[in-house]
């Protein structure tokens, strides 16, 4: 499974949760949002994470 960066856009724009912890580590870390939807998709998506299936469903839409 790879980053796509409007992948996790999206699936950011669709959960209130990720989009919490975007925010969270944006500031918390001083990220740019770029930055931020990087480390939030390797925290939580990528290689097991709690919303790979999310993630991976958006990439069957495509």
């Amino acid at each position: 499974m790879r980053y796509v960066k409007s992948q996790m856009k999206q699936l950011v724009r669709e959960n209130e949760r990720l989009q919490q912890k975007l925010q969270t580590l944006m500031t918390e870390h001083d990220l740019e949002k770029t930055f931020a939807l990087k480390a939030l998709y390797h925290a939580d998506v990528a290689d097991g994470g709690k919303y790979q299936e999310d993630y991976q469903a958006l990439d069957d839409l495509r």
